[in-house]
């Protein structure tokens, strides 16, 4: 009787794997904001090409298919994409674009078809959010400096420097700068930061900073940088002003310029611990695909997820980087 029951037990077992294995796996849409490989995507050093790839890495590990679409950072080709992944019977979109109307378009079109969402960076009316927490990151770096100056500098004059792309008008360079503001004032109350605007051309950072410097002979100076080109060309100058005993920076993005590559300079690098430099806010943009890909899949299971999950943003100097990025990652 035992012997009979097991056998019905495993001959279930065996005809629910076999239903498994014969359901295809889901197939989701990812429409990127853009597959361009020029770096700048909301205004760090990731580019497009990076997101994809990191999605593609992702996907070779999940029971998914992803299908790919290249919004080209134009709102009605978007929609365009949007009505492609429902031609292609896509289990669910997740959706990178930065324009509000387009997005209000796609989610009603994508409602219509019975097609979830999953909203990337930027939010689509109805659907889960994932997405930086640019106010904290912006909090991360200003603590760090604020920390840094009350350890090392208790009786020194102090300046804030703030060096970026001041003129972009968008949320997240705004919220930013608030954080670093808010961040730097746990420790320094009233230190204001003076703005030194790139313009967007993050080489600029270097004459800048220089003429500021000059301006400030006798002061230590806590200088934040909104992307981490502008943090390396900061560095330049002052190690060209010999200047390293009087400033530190922080930075944001935590992009491949700043760790990564094959040349033997790393600004944050474990062996190079004597860097001004003292550290990057990570976005993770180049493992978008780790984070979002999991979420997707827990609503195509019919979980309920968070209406918004942020990016899990820390520091990163010479001290951690190869817990974070370790050498094969970045090689």
């Amino acid at each position: 009787m035992r012997r009979r029951a097991l056998l019905g037990l495993l001959a279930a077992a065996s005809a629910a794997a076999s239903a498994h294995a014969a359901q295809r796996p889901y197939r989701i849409a990812f429409a990127n904001l853009t597959d361009a490989p020029a770096p700048g995507l909301e205004g760090l050093g990731f580019s497009g090409a990076d997101v994809r790839a990191s999605f593609e890495a992702a996907a070779r590990r999940l029971p998914v298919e992803v299908i790919y679409f290249d919004n080209a950072g134009d709102p009605a080709r978007a929609v365009a994409n949007a009505d492609a992944a429902i031609a292609a019977r896509a289990d669910l979109l997740v959706e990178y674009n930065a324009d509000p109307d387009a997005n209000a378009e796609i989610a009603r079109r994508m409602k219509a078809a019975g097609i979830p969402v999953l909203a990337l960076v930027h939010p689509v009316p109805g659907a889960p959010l994932y997405g930086p927490d640019d106010l904290e990151a912006g909090r991360i770096a200003g603590r760090a400096l604020g920390a840094f100056a009350r350890e090392n500098w208790p009786n020194e004059k102090v300046r804030g420097v703030l060096i970026g792309d001041l003129a972009d008008p968008s949320d997240a360079v705004n919220a930013r700068v608030r954080g670093i503001t808010e961040g730097a004032g746990e420790s320094l109350p009233g230190l204001e930061f003076a703005p030194l605007d790139t313009g967007g051309q993050p080489v600029r950072a270097d004459a800048m900073l220089t003429k500021f410097m000059r301006a400030e002979p006798g002061a230590k100076l806590l200088v934040a940088t909104l992307d981490d080109v502008a943090a390396i060309y900061a560095r330049n100058a002052v190690e060209l002003n010999r200047r390293q005993s009087d400033v530190v920076i922080a930075s944001q993005g935590l992009d491949p310029h700043i760790h990564g590559g094959m040349n033997e300079k790393k600004e944050i690098d474990a062996n190079n611990r004597g860097s001004v430099v003292i550290g990057s806010v990570a976005y993770f943009m180049d493992r978008y695909g780790y984070d979002v890909l999991p979420i997707a899949l827990r609503m195509l299971a019919g979980e309920t997820v968070p209406p918004v999950t942020r990016t899990q943003h820390i520091l990163v100097g010479a001290s951690n980087v190869f817990k974070i990025y370790p050498p094969f990652d970045i090689n």
